[in-house]
């Protein structure tokens, strides 16, 4: 056998068909795709379309609420707090509050408020000002001799309502 007698397989390669080659050829004119219409255009599938039954992602049970009065919270651990006094980011004897942290890029941002978690060990005394903290991260605090003022949250409305429009007179 050599390379240049290489050959595919027997009715492993097909011509492509030659269509718009006339009405004799048998694909002229419409070239197979019927008459006019959405189906007959290049580039347009009909998706998701089931003959006119329900489709399945319309059969499909909807999950899941989303709770338009619901807080988005920014949690803070204490280990992500004693590490931010360890590298002096924050002064510990200053009370905190959760603007001083944003300042100091321990949290991106605040959100609705910010959530102290009692994950880690906290050894610095500590005067804190924020809108949440676990009963665990509370007496934490209390432990290494801190204090936890929690400030209230503003209540704002539903979060996808438009505001309304006075009328003119």
């Amino acid at each position: 056998m050599k390379l240049n007698e290489l050959q595919p397989k027997e009715g492993a390669i097909q011509n492509s068909k030659r269509v718009g080659r006339g009405i004799g050829s048998g694909k002229g004119k419409t070239c197979g795709v019927g008459q006019k219409g959405q189906k007959s255009r290049s580039g347009v599938a009909i998706k998701g379309f089931e003959g006119g039954q329900m489709p399945l992602y319309q059969r499909l049970p909807k999950r899941g609420f989303n709770n338009i009065f619901g807080k988005k919270y920014v949690t803070l651990s204490l280990a992500r707090l004693q590490n931010a006094i360890d590298k002096k980011m924050i002064d510990a004897k200053k009370p905190i509050t959760e603007e001083l942290l944003v300042e100091a890029k321990v949290i991106k941002s605040k959100k609705d408020g910010v959530r102290l978690l009692a994950t880690g060990e906290l050894k610095t005394k500590v005067e804190l000002a924020l809108s949440g903290a676990s009963k665990a991260a509370k007496e934490a605090v209390e432990k290494a001799g801190g204090k936890l003022d929690i400030i209230e949250v503003k209540e704002a409305g539903p979060k996808n309502k438009k505001p309304s429009k006075k009328s003119k007179k």
